[in-house]
């Protein structure tokens, strides 16, 4: 399904490439661009002329900011990143994150609300107020991305959703409707995925990984630039990736999944049901950090595991970078060298080693992930599916 959306609009194939790259990678020089595209002098000219009349790319001072100013060819060419701004949730069972970000999703606003209720039309109708009160500070507001947990349809409908209990929901049309402007859905990991393919970890990478580590475990893969769909791409794929048959079980007797070792319940459950005390991931961390038994064995646990994944993920797909994300890889900072003794004896003693990456992400950096696909709408012109 292919669905139009606002966008760069009236631009050619070429000039919306010449665009993307430049928004991308850029500010770039003319010489870099015309490379980075395989076009000669004279088409790349072409090509830019409209664009840069129209206002879309501006010529700026080397390394300096976006600004339209009278000058010599050779100066590079850049986006002017304030000229528009997007809007970006994360809808968690408890809360919404919103950020406002520009046209290259740095981040220039956020507003949270609690969640007090699942029910469609006022989760709808709480988006649009938050809409509302950020659209009055950003009037150059010109799309809404959403991430959800769960399998989402045609970017449009929260199929299923464990955490919001969730079935069919139009999410997009709900808030469409309420707000006027167009609106994305995409699960979440999803949107994460493409924000660190445009802008982030894996900008300019031909084969990149992102794995994500939290209230449960996500996985994207991007091959040719590219995030590579899949059907399973909603689902929970740790539960079925055994690393340790003899490991832990969770709540709902899994034995020895990635989830089962390394989700952030998953090792609260496992303290819990050992000492009886109910801590955060946090305290754990902390109680590992300094060497207390029962923490330092389920952390160690834990690391062993992301190894493991990491190694075997790495063995099959061969990724130049893997992306550790999401609130679950403070474990890295006290279990980082199990995790890099794991990983080495996992792979071959000649393998090239591999770059990986750690950021701690938080619900805002998710949020983010939702604003590139509003992004991206905006600058492909249509929502691919």
């Amino acid at each position: 399904m292919t669905t139009r959306a606002a966008s760069w609009q009236p631009l050619s194939p070429g000039e919306r490439s010449v665009a993307i790259e430049v928004l991308v990678h850029g500010p770039l020089s003319r010489t870099d661009l015309a490379r980075r595209l395989d076009l000669s002098a004279g088409s790349l000219t072409r090509l830019t002329k409209p664009l840069i009349e129209s206002g879309l790319l501006v010529e700026v001072p080397d390394g300096g900011p976006a600004e339209v100013r009278q000058g010599r060819p050779s100066q590079p060419l850049d986006v002017v990143a304030e000229s528009r701004t997007f809007l970006g949730f994360k809808v968690t069972d408890d809360m919404v994150y919103g950020v406002v970000t520009t046209l290259r999703s740095e981040i220039v606003a956020r507003l949270d609300r609690p969640l007090t209720t699942h029910e469609p039309d006022e989760v709808a109708d709480l988006l649009a107020a938050m809409t509302a009160e950020l659209t009055a500070r950003f009037p150059t507001l010109t799309g809404i991305g959403i991430g959800v947990g769960g399998l989402v349809q045609d970017r449009a409908v929260v199929g299923e959703s464990p955490f919001l209990q969730w079935s069919d929901v139009p999410l997009a049309e709900l808030v469409e409707e309420r707000t006027g402007l167009p609106v994305v859905v995409e699960n979440d990991v999803a949107a994460l995925v493409e924000a660190e393919t445009w802008f982030g970890a894996g900008r300019g990478l031909d084969r990149f990984v992102v794995l994500t580590i939290g209230a449960g475990i996500g996985y994207g893969l991007v091959l040719g630039g590219k995030r590579v769909q899949y059907a399973e791409e909603d689902r929970e794929f740790g539960r079925h990736w055994i690393l340790d048959p003899h490991g832990p079980l969770t709540p709902i007797g899994e034995r020895g999944s990635a989830v089962s070792l390394l989700s952030i319940p998953s090792i609260r459950y496992q303290i819990r049901a050992a000492t009886g005390r109910d801590l955060t991931y946090e305290e754990i961390l902390a109680q590992a950090a300094a060497g207390e038994p029962m923490a330092s064995r389920v952390i160690d646990e834990a690391a062993r595991a992301l190894g493991a994944l990491v190694a075997q993920i790495a063995n099959f797909v061969l990724p130049q970078k893997i992306l550790l994300a999401g609130e679950g890889v403070g474990l890295m900072d006290v279990a980082g060298k199990v995790v890099d003794d794991t990983l080495r004896a996992r792979r071959h003693p000649l393998a090239v080693p591999l770059d990986v990456e750690t950021k701690v992400s938080d619900f805002h950096d998710w949020a983010r992930g939702a604003a590139v696909l509003a992004i991206q709408v905006l600058v492909l012109g249509v929502v691919e599916v």
